[in-house]
């Protein structure tokens, strides 16, 4: 197939840590750890530097960060910093220090995106909210943020705890942040040993659940159990803010768009909204993953990624609304969440999608959440379903046309597999995405595989097969 590359970028125009390299000084990032008002004793040093690809029972996360702003040298301004970074790294090689720099550079400013709307507040809405940071291999640390105002009277500093780990469980990591605001309202000394104790323990399997010990003053000793979805797919993902912001229609446009790789934008006031919106559209595409630029909120100082021609999904603050219309931006879809509409589009969105899959999709998005509850993991399956059946439908059968050599290498038959789809319309959408880099790369790991993955993807091909032979005995019947 001498079209398709073999080996493709993981990250469209380089990983967003890498736009650091030049912007930030090599010195050692995050400061010296200032006092928290409290007497904090220092937990153990760790001197691993980066964790292996997730399979479960490694550690939960690579550092617990606690952010907040101070003046600059000169002016009246504020800028992040991080004040305690826990665990603190030793003895690592020349390479490995110096992304832990860049990483921890870049991390200020992802927790604290607003620019120069900074400054010492009376009342600040508790929000939760994530980033991501792509490195230039490919590899993604997924930072889980909660932003609150610490105890006291009169103006103060909002200050952000973030949670770095390679692991997208944005639920867990949502529970975990619960516990830590809660000892953050007591004192922040007793955050440190419960996530020294978070950090011995082992990540769960999907189905598993892991129970911590941890004492709270006044309260003893409290049993914390964090249980991860037997469904992974899932677990870092929450459907209900684009389910509120957006209808139906709308969610099918942006997933078409996603489908075909183009460049997305979101608005929203709210962190939160933005970061679980970006989220909740990148999952839509199981069983295929964004491999482009991917930034749930962009920091003020990085709004000129909207200006790039190759694809991107970013969140932005409403407040830089003016400034994103103003850019020049190639053909690419601005979501308004705020408002529920589409401020710019390519125009071709309702025809991307072949419409026999389309009204499928939305009379199962309709018919299920009438079926649902109001539990967000019962949200999240309605919700997902249906576009897993879309591509059940469209490339379930993709293992078919993997012809294996005799050292087990697979070739995929691009040209036979798509012709192998006797409806037109959906043929002619699967010309085109087998085109883009989520199947490409979807496909070059089918290939290094000589089975099929016993995942989420597989279970519903297998019934989507076993439905067409039990549909085939019943047509000849009637015939």
């Amino acid at each position: 197939m001498p079209d398709r590359p073999k080996k493709m970028e993981r990250q469209a125009g380089g990983g967003i840590l890498s736009r650091f390299r030049k912007r930030l000084p090599l010195h050692r990032a995050g400061p010296s750890q200032e006092n928290l008002g409290e007497v904090v004793k220092e937990p153990e040093r760790a001197l691993e530097h980066c964790l292996p690809n997730f399979a479960g029972g490694q550690h939960f996360f690579e550092y617990l960060l606690v952010v907040s702003l101070k003046k600059k040298h000169s002016g009246e301004d504020y800028e992040p910093r991080i004040i305690y970074q826990f665990p603190k790294r030793e003895n690592l090689l020349r390479g490995q220090q110096e992304e832990e720099e860049r990483l921890l550079g870049a991390i200020p400013l992802f927790c604290f995106p607003d620019g120069n709307e900074r400054a010492p507040l009376t009342e600040c809405p508790r929000e939760t909210f994530s980033f991501v940071l792509t490195n230039v291999d490919g590899s993604r640390k997924i930072g889980y943020c909660r932003r609150l105002l610490p105890a006291g009277r009169g103006p103060r500093l909002p200050r952000v705890y973030c949670i770095v780990s390679c692991i997208g469980c944005f639920g867990l990591f949502s529970k975990i942040l619960d516990e830590v605001e809660k000892r953050h309202q007591i004192s922040t000394a007793i955050i440190y040993p419960f996530m020294q104790g978070l950090r011995e323990a082992a990540f769960p399997a999907p189905g598993k659940t892991v129970t911590l010990k941890s004492f709270i003053p006044d309260s003893g000793t409290e049993f914390i159990s964090l249980t991860r979805p037997l469904d992974s797919h899932l677990e870092h993902v929450d459907f209900s803010s684009l389910m509120c912001c957006l209808s139906f229609e709308q969610i099918l446009q942006i997933f078409a768009s996603a489908v075909l790789e183009r460049r997305i934008i979101f608005l929203a006031e709210g962190l939160s909204t933005l970061s679980q919106c970006i989220h909740a559209t990148a999952a839509l595409l199981y069983p295929f993953s964004w491999a482009h630029t991917y930034i749930p909120v962009v920091p003020e100082s990085l709004l000129g990624t909207v200006c790039c021609p190759t694809p991107f999904m970013v969140g932005v603050q409403m407040r830089f609304r003016q400034e994103v219309l103003d850019s020049p931006m190639e053909e690419v879809l601005l979501v308004d969440l705020c408002e529920g509409t589409f401020l710019m589009s390519v125009g071709d969105e309702k025809d991307i999608l072949p419409p026999k899959l389309q009204d499928d999709i939305l009379e199962s998005l309709s018919q299920g959440l009438k079926e649902s509850q109001t539990a967000s993991e019962q949200i999240n399956e309605h919700v997902s379903r249906p576009f897993v059946q879309f591509f059940v439908k469209t490339v379930g059968h993709y293992a078919s046309y993997i012809k294996r050599e005799a050292n087990g290498q697979g070739r995929f038959q691009e040209r036979a597999f798509y012709k192998a789809l006797t409806s037109k319309a959906n043929r002619r959408f699967v010309k085109k995405f087998v085109k883009t880099q989520l199947f490409s790369l979807f496909i070059q790991e089918a290939e290094k595989s000589k089975n099929p993955p016993a995942d989420y993807f597989q279970k519903k091909i297998l019934e989507y097969e076993e439905q067409k032979k039990q549909k085939k005995p019943k047509e000849k019947t009637v015939k």
